[in-house]
Parts: C-alpha cells; structure tokens; sequence
C-alpha cells in the first residue's frame, strides 16, 4: 500500500502526546525503517504551526519545527487537480478546506488518511481512513 496521508489532527496528536500519539509514533518508527514516508499537504502543515502556536505559543512551535525536520513526512504542494478534488469534498461535506485537502491527497494517491477527527466520519466512502485510537 502506498504511504498513507496525514491530516493536521495526527501531527498534532503526536507533538501534543494527545490520544493517538503512540500510533503515530509506530508509524513514523516504521515509516523510518522502512524509507517509506508518511504524506502531508503543505495545507495542513500550516494548520499543525497554525493550531500550535496559537495554543502553545511560539516557543512550542519552534522546538515541534526542530522535531519536524527528521520525521519521515513528505510535504506536498497543491496542484490544480488536488485543488478541485479538495473544493469538491469541501462542497459536498462539512469539513474544514484543510482536512478536504488531507482527503483529497489520500484520494489521489489512492491510500490511508490517518486521523481521529470525526469530521471525516462521512468520507469514509470516497476515503480510506485509517482512525487514531
């Protein structure tokens, strides 16, 4: 199977030790020794810096950033294509633009979005979800 999508809601878990976060440190672990890294769109990066020095302050986000730099995460620009895909979802679901971006490059790279976000409970036709416990 294809790397899987992380949205903001995974990092965010993890950086906060929030439920889910020993999840995604096995698949970080794993995504490590297998050289095989997790994706994310440059989308919900923003959000993840967004959500924790709004929360956490500046210093929180500056040490997460140091952290950031050697995870096995691979961060995607948008394109046109995953831009339509996004507005679509965000169209026909109540979700937030970020998380309708996180669906729509688990969509285009036809694998697992990782989260514990309920907000994606009604995509979990167009998408494969893989939910943080």
């Amino acid at each position: 199977m294809p790397a899987k999508v992380l949205d903001s809601f995974a990092l965010i878990a993890y950086f906060r030790d929030e439920p889910g976060a020993e999840m995604m440190e096995d698949m970080l672990v794993s995504a490590g020794k297998k050289d095989s890294p997790l994706l994310m769109t440059d989308v919900n990066y923003a959000e993840v810096k967004y959500s924790i020095v709004k929360k956490d302050g500046a210093e929180a986000w500056a040490e997460a950033a140091k952290v950031l730099q050697g995870l096995p995460i691979d961060f995607h620009s948008t394109t046109r294509a995953l831009a339509d895909t996004a507005a679509d979802f965000k169209a026909r679901f109540k979700l937030s633009l970020a998380d309708a971006f996180a669906a729509a490059l688990a969509k285009e790279r036809r694998t697992e979005l990782v989260t514990g976000d309920p907000e994606f409970r009604p995509l979990e036709r167009e998408v494969k979800i893989h939910w943080l416990k």
